[in-house]
């Protein structure tokens, strides 16, 4: 599938601020050696280690945003906080804790080497040294570096663009009173909030009606967007006419069908030029199949690396059982320590209810047929 994805949009620059989650698309490198001098971690005394242990004359006091101008020889001591540049001559540093200081004089009864209790110069990045790398999404720590090394810009990949067009005459809109044999839009708005944590711009489309003429015009529209997602319309039923669409309209099928459950039926391809994906249109259904397979293709066009899911193992707290033949995703609770996993009671792929319950999504080997409390079993975090 992500051989067929094309592999980033264009770029733009954005101030820092608004780069949180952002692809970097530009290679960040150290403006200078950091840390640019040798750091104090510990407030102390800056001393020659081989004058330790032993009673040292103290001869000054440096601090963050200071130096300190004369050369430390053997027999002194230099009193120096947290952050502050090592003077020259010292090789290390005694922590306040270990020292008792009277008048001009110190005393500490530990041994040391050189080098304890400082960062050197340049060892946490050497000027030039490449820090982020093109593909990185971009949170706190990467803006934190962006600060650092003076970038108040910085060049990112464009969004991708995501049409998401739901399909079916049973549904209305969200802020509609539906009648009993119709449903409120919901897959529409899930799906918007997954596109932009996958780094897309989402655009929700209005519903197309199950006839050839209102789901064309809608996916022709869709298909001028990035990515087109299509919610409904993909199984084998009389009304399902999304696949007989795309295909008038050229498309080109990579696959339509997954052993999967909830989410079998899913098509994914290409039709004038820009990729699509039919999902199913059951929520739960839709819900899976986007963070299984559309999520990474959608994360690939961002210029984002490989971004494995977030799959780990946990131990059922009550036996599990399931048909065998596919794989199923289905709800569970997990423990705030990832220990435990529970299964949580679901009536099928539409069943909205019990998937806001969830936090994560239990995984059902398509061969193995139950499992004992207790057992190991993966899971992927929602």
């Amino acid at each position: 599938m992500l051989q067929k994805t094309k592999s980033s949009m264009g770029t733009e620059e954005v101030d820092i601020l608004n780069s949180d989650g952002r692809i970097l698309a530009e290679p960040i490198h150290a403006d200078r050696d950091y840390p640019p001098f040798a750091r104090a971690a510990r407030d102390g005394f800056a001393v020659r280690a081989e004058d330790l242990p032993g009673e040292l004359r103290v001869i000054g006091e440096v601090r963050a945003g200071e130096t300190f101008s004369d050369m430390l020889v053997s027999g002194e001591a230099v009193e120096i906080m947290t952050g502050a540049p090592l003077p020259d001559g010292a090789d290390t540093i005694v922590m306040v804790e270990h020292a008792v200081r009277e008048g001009s004089r110190v005393r500490t009864d530990r041994s040391q080497k050189a080098g304890d209790n400082f960062t050197p110069t340049g060892s946490e990045a050497p000027q030039g040294s490449m820090i982020l790398a093109p593909g990185r999404r971009l949170s706190y720590s990467e803006i934190s570096a962006l600060a650092m090394v003076g970038r108040e810009r910085v060049k990112v990949y464009m969004k991708p663009r995501v049409a998401i067009l739901p399909t079916g005459d049973e549904l209305v809109d969200v802020k509609a009173e539906p009648e009993p044999y119709q449903i409120r839009n919901s897959n529409a708005w899930s799906l918007a909030v997954q596109v932009r944590r996958a780094g897309g711009e989402p655009q929700i489309l209005p519903t197309a009606r199950d006839n050839y003429e209102s789901t064309r015009t809608a996916m022709e529209k869709g298909l001028e967007a990035d990515l087109l997602l299509l919610s409904g319309g993909v199984s084998a039923g009389k009304y399902d006419i999304v696949e007989r669409i795309l295909a008038d309209l050229g498309a080109e099928f990579f696959f339509d069908r997954v052993k999967i459950q909830p989410g079998q039926p899913l098509v994914f391809g290409t039709a004038q030029s820009k990729m699509f994906f039919g999902l199913p249109g059951n929520p739960a259904s839709t819900m899976v199949t986007f963070e299984v397979f559309a999520r990474a293709a959608l994360e690939k066009m961002g210029g984002a690396g490989a971004t494995p899911l977030p799959f780990l193992r946990s131990k059922l707290t009550k036996e599990f059982h399931h048909k065998t033949g596919l794989t199923r995703f289905l709800p569970a609770s997990l423990s705030d320590d990832g220990e435990t996993v529970e299964p949580i009671s679901w009536k099928g792929s539409g069943d909205i209810p019990s998937m806001a319950k969830a936090n994560a999504y239990l995984i059902a080997d398509e061969d193995r047929e139950s499992w004992s409390a207790g057992d190991d079993i993966q899971v992927l975090l929602k």
